[in-house]
């Protein structure tokens, strides 16, 4: 099979495109066909050896996939050959990643895509989608009635929380550049802040007197003074960028308003947390929901120069969708 791979750990350029055995499935596999995958932060960080985890080499990059079923092991329930899925925890803890013509995924890690959803628009937002339930939902403990600030609110998992704490019946102040609002406004946020606005923290206190609930800071730039400041009682601060970030902490009025922080790496998330994550995001799939701001496609031999846009940071509320059949 053709498959984009590392020898080592190194930059983008590390990253070769050309062709390795095909994967054979374990009793509790499933072999897919791979239809997309797409690149996120967390392949970067695994490729360079920012983020440590076992990667045999050669190593298959990428987490997500949609394809659909050729094989399965025979302790496999709930599966048939020909069966469109959809899979995000690949490439970790030494599972084979994604980018390839085929990919084994061990069953439990492995959703039915819902009937009627575009492949290529599925791929690109079930990591971010995922992401931000476990940060909202799992980790954030969001209720209805509650007030979210998310900062950062226009990027990936940005949009993805937003729609998902308006679903969840919360009440979201967004941050985002000028030219984000309308993009904002569209998925639901009630208030939109440019984040540049000298007055930003005196603009959320004046729609959030009694502070917010749960606060997200997609950016990874983490100001936990001004966090701490706008939380409410008993508020919680999820972290889900950063992993440079030293910040200062103040302790004391943290804990004086019983607030908590948390961090929230999806590739920590237990297969139960990710069948539960994965159930939500299945469903808003099937309505209409989660939908990406912009796709690309490309094939899948431009891996490589994905992973260096993506470091450079010129996919802005843009996801690149890398399909093998592209490929001459």
């Amino acid at each position: 099979m053709r498959a984009a791979f590392i020898r080592r750990l190194g930059p983008p350029e590390a990253i070769e495109y050309g062709t390795l055995p095909d994967p054979r499935p374990g009793p509790t596999d499933v072999l897919v066909e791979v239809a997309a995958t797409t690149v996120n932060p967390v392949d970067t960080f695994v490729r360079s050896g920012l983020f440590r985890t076992p990667t045999p080499f050669p190593f298959v990059i990428g987490r997500d996939l949609v394809g659909t079923v050729a094989e399965l092991g025979p302790g496999v329930d709930g599966f048939a050959v020909g069966d469109a899925v959809w899979c995000n925890s690949l490439g970790h803890g030494g599972r084979q990643g994604a980018a390839a013509e085929r990919a084994v995924v061990s069953a439990d890690r492995l959703y039915h895509l819902p009937p009627g959803v575009d492949p290529d628009a599925a791929v690109a937002v079930v990591h971010p989608a995922v992401t931000a339930h476990l940060a909202l939902l799992t980790h954030g403990r969001l209720r209805a009635g509650e007030t979210v600030l998310v900062a950062g609110a226009a990027g990936n998992v940005g949009s993805s929380l937003v729609e998902l704490a308006v679903r969840a019946g919360a009440t979201v102040v967004a941050t985002a550049s000028a030219g984000d609002r309308a993009h904002c406004e569209e998925l639901g946020a009630r208030y939109v802040f440019d984040y540049r606005d000298p007055r930003l923290a005196e603009r959320i206190r004046a729609v959030a007197p009694h502070g917010v609930d749960v606060l997200l800071d997609t950016s990874g730039h983490n100001d936990l003074p001004l966090a701490v400041d706008l939380l409410a009682f008993r508020g919680r601060i999820v972290l889900l960028a950063g992993a440079r970030s030293r910040p200062e902490l103040p302790v004391g009025p943290l804990y004086m308003k019983d607030g908590s922080i948390v961090g929230v790496v999806i590739s920590h998330a237990t297969t139960a947390e990710l069948a539960e994550a994965a159930r939500s995001v299945g469903t808003l799939l099937a309505r209409g929901g989660l939908r990406p701001r912009e796709l690309e496609h490309e094939p899948l031999s431009a891996a490589a120069k994905t992973h260096t846009r993506l470091e450079r940071g010129e996919l802005h509320g843009r996801r690149v969708v890398l399909r093998p059949d592209l490929d001459g």
